[in-house]
């Protein structure tokens, strides 16, 4: 039940993006063709009102299609409606909506769970383990998800986000050296040792961690605490997830490594399930700003490649040449796709549960 209650999670986050995307272009009288979700042959297709709505075979994205793209459409190709004969400001927001859609949803989510479980009493000294990656230094030391570290070789973590930051920095100075941890279970304390991978020189324990809550909530004194903490919250998410796909970027190799695929994605929406809703609203909060931040990066077939590629008509004054925008829409389609079924592949050989099968040959 975790993993169809994950999976539902990323359904739902699919859908919020694309129709992003389709209302912004619908409000603004623009014409649309399509509607699907997932790629390739459609499993289930309905038309209405000169719109195909498809779910479709293979459930790893989905997009809006638009008659500019239908080389058989019989629709005027100067017709005003269409979506290439619109102003760039028009076409922009269009292109952005899908991410704004998402944003919008991990802000409304958490101001949701905010508003009707409570603001968290502050932070306990000592950082919560959230999740935990299969055959990782954090499993190998029998952290599991609940789990609280209260100490870190002698050295008692702080409270809130300085601890978090303490623990994960010790961690990374350790690579391949084993820590101390005392850490608290079923109200029962006892010390482990915890010995850090070592990935490009770096420590690495393969879990999430996050401040340590009591799990008590209060009421927000009034609408201004509960903006205001929401508001704290969205922009910690936003700012963690911006510095991940940064350092991806500017340290590839370290970091290359920390890329999940759908499977590790859905594999932790389940474990942050287990914790009840609490952790599935934190996963969807999470991976919406995640697929945000994604389709902003300015890569082919993502809304920032699209936005870029917008910014080049803008400043030539006319559009990219066709011939060159089928080119990196390929290119982009076939890197997507071959990185996306790597990622499976890999995410599904580190499963648990497939490596005993594996072992039993």
């Amino acid at each position: 039940m975790n993993v169809f209650a994950a999976l539902a999670v990323l359904a739902v986050l699919i859908v919020v993006h694309e129709a992003g995307h389709f209302l912004a272009a619908t409000l603004q009288g623009i014409r649309v063709s399509g509607f699907s979700i997932g790629f390739g042959p459609a499993l289930i297709k309905r038309q209405r009102r000169g719109v195909t709505y498809a779910i479709r075979a293979l459930p790893l994205g989905g997009f809006v299609a638009f008659p500019d793209d239908d080389e058989s459409s019989d629709i005027d190709p100067d017709d005003p409606d269409l979506l290439g004969n619109r102003p760039i400001p028009q076409r922009a927001l269009v292109i952005a909506a899908g991410v704004l859609a998402n944003l919008l949803l991990a802000f409304v989510v958490l101001f949701s769970q905010a508003a009707i479980v409570g603001l968290p009493a502050p932070p306990d000294p000592g950082v919560l383990v959230v999740a935990v990656q299969p055959d990782g230094a954090a499993e190998q030391a029998d952290l599991k998800p609940g789990d609280r570290v209260l100490e870190i070789n002698d050295v008692a973590l702080a409270a809130g986000q300085s601890g978090v930051q303490a623990m994960v920095e010790r961690i990374k100075q350790a690579p391949g050296v084993p820590l101390t941890l005392v850490r608290e279970r079923d109200q029962q304390r006892e010390s482990i040792t915890l010995q850090p991978f070592n990935q490009q020189g770096q420590g690495r324990i393969g879990a999430q961690l996050q401040a340590n809550f009591s799990g008590v909530n209060r009421p927000a004194q009034g609408p201004g605490e509960l903006l205001g903490r929401t508001g704290e919250e969205f922009q910690q998410l936003l700012k963690q997830t911006v510095a991940g796909y940064g350092g991806l970027i500017t340290n590839f190799k370290a970091t290359a490594s920390q890329v999940s695929g759908p499977v590790k994605i859905v594999e932790m929406g389940a474990q942050l399930s287990e914790q009840g809703g609490s952790g599935l609203v934190l996963f969807m909060a999470l991976i919406s700003i995640n697929l945000a931040v994604l389709n902003s990066l300015p890569l082919p077939l993502l809304d920032g490649g699209q936005m870029l590629l917008l910014l080049f008509e803008g400043l030539r004054g006319k559009p990219v040449p066709e011939r060159l925008q089928l080119a990196v829409a390929q290119s982009g389609f076939v890197l997507i796709v071959g990185l996306t079924l790597v990622l499976i592949v890999r995410d599904t050989t580190q499963l648990s549960v497939v490596q005993q099968l594996m072992g039993h040959r």
